[in-house]
């Protein structure tokens, strides 16, 4: 029986230092303070900054995680980082705005007409043009102080300018269709679409030939009715020009893109489909989440990156990583909450159902939150901690001895590179990276495992999470 295997991915950032004071911390905090908003805007990076931070190399494919230079990685010098990877991409602000203004079907957006015709004149110069709306981004431009002063519009400040682009709200009343929420509904749309547009050219696939699309993303899509209803996955399959798919999302807080393999995975081994394509988009409320902590420190503000990224999903080619159906860990309602327990059922359960000993695996790949974000606000180094738990769990299983817990974070582990927007910390900014390692012969297996806190929508106390085991198509290599 063939199996399934992810086939292609790809990832891409974009850099939006002027939407970063739209992120939910900074639009709460900064309007309290004249100083503190002077502090923040005097410390965004610039476009060529962002593009030569390590991490964020990292997250695009130029270099393994575990090939970061040591920490500080603020204030690293270009190096020959480039713009473009075989991955995917860092867009700049400007021709990002352009892209998601192109993708506005509803007469949202609207640019300034001096800025619409450089900035879309700068999308035409992309490898990509001939996939996006070009005309319809130039069609946005208009009267920018007439949008600005419509009541409940929002203004974006961009690049100095005063207002370079208005959002309107869709309803008068509707807090779900409000300017603000229709800006990040946009900003997940445009960087999921962009990953996937990346992975059909990169690959040479034919768009047609995309069955069904599965979004895991972190927004809200819906009006007062719904709240988050939504189906952002078949909006970014139009925009992406897959005329043969449909969609749906998967929300599950930062855990969904978990289940949303195991559902891309168990589609087509079941027939109904051949290719799914797990999409994630942005998370605009999270820019800037932790700031605070930066302009504390001294550092610029290091949330400015929108992500998004894209797996393919299909039966057995032959030479891509397998899916591994038999070994997917989740966190039952009898489980417990503890850390120890929540890794006890992710990591240990799926490798005994399946004979597999911790060291079995070569890479785990977990809530990969870049630490220099996290850090100086007080949230610590999230992945070496979770690495030095399932280190321990191990040594417990006596498949490690206690001298050798160090070697097993700094070969088993990787330093976090994600920006912290966490559906896509967790686990899936790494499948890149699983698919070179495997496909490569530097990797056997590759275990990825997403957490989700449900007690973030007060319906309950309990966490989640999924983990799936990656496999070098080599049957030597099956356990």
């Amino acid at each position: 029986m063939k199996r399934p295997v992810i086939s292609a991915a790809s990832a891409i950032l974009a850099h939006t230092p002027s939407l970063a004071r739209e992120g939910s911390k900074p639009s709460r905090e900064l309007a309290r303070s004249p100083e503190l908003e002077e502090q923040f805007l005097g410390s965004l990076r610039t476009f060529e900054q962002a593009v030569a931070y390590p991490p964020h190399q990292a997250f695009v494919g130029a270099l393994h995680p575990r090939e970061l230079p040591e920490r500080p990685w603020t204030g690293a010098a270009p190096n020959g980082a480039s713009r473009f990877t075989p991955a995917g991409e860092i867009m700049p602000e400007e021709e990002f705005l352009a892209l998601l203004a192109s993708m506005d079907e509803f007469g949202l957006v609207t640019l300034e007409p001096s800025f619409a015709e450089r900035t879309v004149a700068a999308l035409g110069r992309h490898p990509l043009a001939a996939r996006f709306a070009l005309e319809h981004a130039a069609s946005t431009a208009g009267d920018i102080e007439a949008a600005r002063s419509e009541q409940g519009a929002l203004p974006l400040h961009v690049a100095g300018r005063s207002v370079a682009a208005a959002i309107r709200r869709a309803h008068n009343a509707d807090e779900a269709l409000s300017a603000t929420v229709l800006l990040e509904n946009l900003a997940s749309k445009a960087t999921a679409s962009l990953a996937l547009m990346h992975l059909l050219e990169a690959n040479g696939i034919d768009p047609d030939s995309i069955d069904y699309v599965l979004g895991c993303g972190e927004e809200a899509i819906g009006d007062r009715y719904q709240r988050g209803g939504g189906n952002l996955a078949k909006a970014v399959a139009a925009a992406a020009g897959l005329a043969n798919a449909s969609g749906a999302d998967v929300k599950n807080f930062c855990a969904a893109p978990m289940p949303a393999l195991m559902i891309a995975a168990s589609l087509v081994q079941s027939g109904v489909f051949e290719r799914v394509a797990v999409v994630a988009g942005g998370s605009l409320p999270k820019l800037g989440m932790k700031f605070q902590g930066h302009l504390k420190h001294g550092m610029p503000v290091l949330e400015d990156v929108l992500g998004g990224i894209v797996a393919l999903v299909e039966l057995d080619d032959g030479a891509s990583p397998v899916l591994r159906l038999d070994a997917v860990g989740r966190h039952r309602v009898s489980a417990g909450g503890s850390a120890q327990a929540i890794m006890e059922a992710l990591t240990i359960e799926p490798l005994r159902q399946v004979g597999l000993a911790m060291l079995d695996i070569d890479d785990y790949a977990t809530e990969l939150h870049n630490p220099e974000i996290t850090e100086p606000q007080g949230s610590g180094n999230v992945p070496e901690r979770n690495y030095k738990t399932l280190a321990a769990l191990a040594v417990r299983r006596g498949d490690l001895g206690r001298a050798e817990i160090g070697e097993f974070v700094a070969t088993r582990g990787m330093p976090g590179f994600a920006p912290t927007q966490g559906h896509i910390a967790s686990a899936l900014c790494y499948v890149p990276h699983a698919r070179a390692r495997l496909m490569g012969g530097d990797a056997r297996r590759v275990q990825l495992i997403a957490k989700g806190s449900l007690f973030l929508g007060r319906m309950s106390e309990q966490s989640d999470g999924m983990s799936v085991i990656l496999q070098r198509n080599d049957e030597t290599a099956g356990g």
